[in-house]
């Protein structure tokens, strides 16, 4: 089995860090991970079809990443937070017409942000991609938000023209990481008060298998609570202790009851992303493999799928490898990728002034 992290082979990881690609916020999002001999159609790239293009703001920390499959793909949909704000969900319904969609995207900005998408049906209007009605083309664009509003000005959100040069940035090449695009503005670790956040981001990571076989995720992390590594259990990012050096561990504030806010709630979370897969798949398929991906947010994400959390995971089949492996084994890669993505992206993110990256509280948080 052939398996890679965002392009990166496992023994090349360490060598690749989003602040070496990037530095700071760039205009046109077009910060690009760095080149490698295999990063051609790694992460969700690696998925023939699918092409990713980030747009980072520069007048605050925010932006959009879009997901292009300009021949169609086969889509699902599965949304476990409480509070989601999202476009054409209910298209994505397997009892519903239309079998297939032309992009998703990702966006911060809360509600303001899918706008977005209506820059993402321009372009691809312009190129006469789309649903076909009569002598008119329908661009089909799902995306869902994440709330950033409170990392700087908050009435600067992404829009159209956003989710526009998102898509003409959009190619095969090794995604970007961290802190571009939707995860431009995204912290982790709120359950303690902002004050005492870190810095969340965007990732992706892929596996395929020698049969061909491929399964993808890109995600923008932006939870409530703590990042923990499944495979050691150890926090990556979360809350912070009162003095900022350390992991609170955000179990341990919970049994405490120690969570502010009213009723124990505290806005501004989400983690939204999509899985995707190059078999061939039906609408309901490809929806029980975003149902299955979830388990990687559960596994990675501590509390997911909470009442205030727009959690939401698109799935996307473009439908060239005919899999007999079954769709189990799709799924279970599905929640590895996601939860490989995540950890991928609290990793590579960039610190902002008083939150802090992974990489900036490691010596003192383990």
């Amino acid at each position: 089995m052939r398996r890679s992290l965002g392009g990166l082979h496992f023994a090349r990881v360490a060598a690749f860090t989003a602040a070496a690609a990037c530095a700071g916020f760039a205009v046109t999002g077009g910060c690009v991970a760095q080149e490698t001999g295999d990063s051609t159609g790694a992460g969700i790239t690696a998925v023939n079809g699918l092409t990713l293009g980030h747009f980072t703001l520069a007048e605050r920390p925010t932006g959009c990443t879009v997901v292009l499959a300009e021949d169609g793909a086969v889509a699902g949909v599965d949304v476990r937070g409480g509070a989601p704000g999202t476009r054409e969900v209910a298209l994505l319904d397997p009892v519903n017409s239309v079998q297939e969609v032309h992009a998703i995207v990702l966006s911060g900005g809360s509600a303001f942000g899918l706008d977005a998408a209506s820059g993402v049906v321009r372009y691809l209007e312009e190129k006469g991609i789309g649903y076909r009605v009569g002598d008119h083309v329908v661009p089909i664009v799902a995306g869902a938000i994440l709330f950033d509003l409170g990392v700087g000005d908050g009435s600067i959100r992404p829009g159209p023209e956003c989710g526009y040069r998102a898509a003409l940035e959009a190619s095969v090449a090794a995604p970007a990481e961290g802190s571009v695009g939707a995860g431009a503005g995204a912290t982790v670790g709120k359950l303690g008060g902002r004050d005492r956040a870190m810095k969340g981001g965007i990732g992706s990571a892929s596996i395929t298998l020698e049969d061909g076989l491929t399964v993808a995720a890109v995600v923008a992390v932006n939870s409530i609570g703590d990042i923990i590594d499944p495979a050691t259990g150890s926090i990556v990012a979360g809350v912070r202790t009162e003095d900022g050096t350390g992991f609170a561990d955000a179990r341990a504030l919970l049994r405490a009851g120690e969570v502010p806010g009213p009723r124990g709630e505290v806005g501004g979370n989400t983690t939204i992303g999509v899985v995707a897969t190059n078999a061939t798949l039906t609408k309901a398929e490809i929806t029980k493999v975003a149902q299955m991906a979830q388990d990687g947010v559960a596994r990675t994400v501590y509390p997911a799928h909470t009442p205030r959390d727009g959690d939401t995971v698109f799935g996307l089949a473009t439908g060239v490898h005919l899999d007999e492996g079954g769709l189990t084994r799709i799924g279970a890669l599905a929640a590895e990728v996601m939860s490989e993505a995540i950890l991928r992206a609290v990793r590579a993110a960039a610190g902002l002034p008083g939150i802090p990256s992974a990489s900036e509280l490691a010596p003192a948080g383990g």
